[in-house]
């Protein structure tokens, strides 16, 4: 979906492009492709760049604009990994700033209002817009990975009692989501600094939101790290809970097949074709069975006092 506005922010949109206006294309049609080409001058190389979900953040110049792509977080459609992230493109000329991402997020949403539509005045200027979607950026992943927290703290009380591998592998994809943030975050940041010393702009960047948006990547980069550290440490640990529960429970099935050979072996021993001065006893079959149950229940004292039940 391809919108044109008459400035960043999404206040005002507009059917024509006019000079300093703000172009947004979220998951675009291949008309769209053609016409970002055509009409707006983008390299057709760019436009492959920003569609591939595995670039990574950086920023280009040339003498007749300038490209800056970020990574920003998204929901997942898979269930077993929620959140992953894929890059956000900003391409600068004069006349115009072209943004463009291969899926709908939350930080540039294709339908409803734009997030930036709060912002008392009016975003006029095109780096600190940037700035704004650094800012906005960084506070997606926060608010992701507290939802990753939320599904890991419900994953850790189902694996205290379970001795499969479903719940680690929950864990996993949890991780997962981890690695993916504080890759993105750390090119994010990479990006932020390379705009905050390059004299190739021109405008004046605001220093204040510079520092916001660089505490804010920094705040969930650290966090990602905590959590992702956290989750490696207790992986290991359930692992071996994982494994005393089987070494339990193989323990316990043990000790029960101990018990139930004592009346087999007496059984057995009674049982062969050879004389065993019973025979001819009428009280041999109580007997017998009555031995069984005694020495049974004397081998599962003998357990219990040694606490292997």
């Amino acid at each position: 979906m391809l919108k044109i506005f008459k400035t960043f922010g999404g206040y005002v949109e507009i059917n024509e492009p006019k000079n300093e206006c703000w172009i947004n294309a979220n998951n675009p049609t291949t008309d769209e492709i053609k016409r970002l080409t055509d009409e707006f001058g983008m390299p057709m190389d760019i436009v492959n760049d920003i569609l591939d979900q595995d670039e990574r953040p950086r920023i280009e110049f040339d003498d007749q604009w300038t490209l800056i792509i970020m990574r920003i977080p998204v929901r997942a459609h898979d269930l077993r990994v929620p959140f992953y992230t894929i890059p956000l493109g900003i391409f600068i000329k004069d006349n115009y700033t072209l943004t463009l991402c291969l899926q709908d997020n939350e930080v540039l949403p294709a339908e409803g209002p734009s997030p930036f539509r709060d912002q008392y005045q009016q975003i006029t200027d095109g780096v600190n817009f940037i700035l704004r979607l650094f800012l906005r950026s960084g506070w997606l992943y926060l608010k992701y990975l507290k939802q990753i927290n939320q599904i890991t703290a419900s994953i850790e009380q189902d694996l205290e009692k379970s001795i499969k591998n479903k719940e680690l592998n929950k864990l996993l994809y949890m991780e997962k989501c981890l690695v993916y943030f504080i890759t993105s975050i750390k090119g994010n940041e990479m990006v932020l600094a390379r705009l905050r010393n390059s004299r190739k702009i021109t405008s004046e960047i605001n220093e204040d939101l510079l520092e916001d948006a660089m505490i804010e990547n920094k705040q969930a980069l650290e966090i990602a790290q905590i959590y992702s550290d956290i989750q490696s440490g207790m992986m290991d640990a359930f692992a071996s809970v994982i494994s005393n529960n089987l070494n339990v429970v193989m323990k316990q099935l043990t000790l029960i097949s101990i018990i139930l050979m004592i009346p087999t072996l007496i059984a057995s021993f009674y049982g062969m074709n050879v004389p065993n001065y019973m025979e001819n006893w009428q009280w041999a079959m109580p007997a017998i069975l009555l031995g069984s149950l005694v020495l049974s229940i004397l081998g599962v004292l003998l357990f219990r006092k040694r606490q292997w039940f």
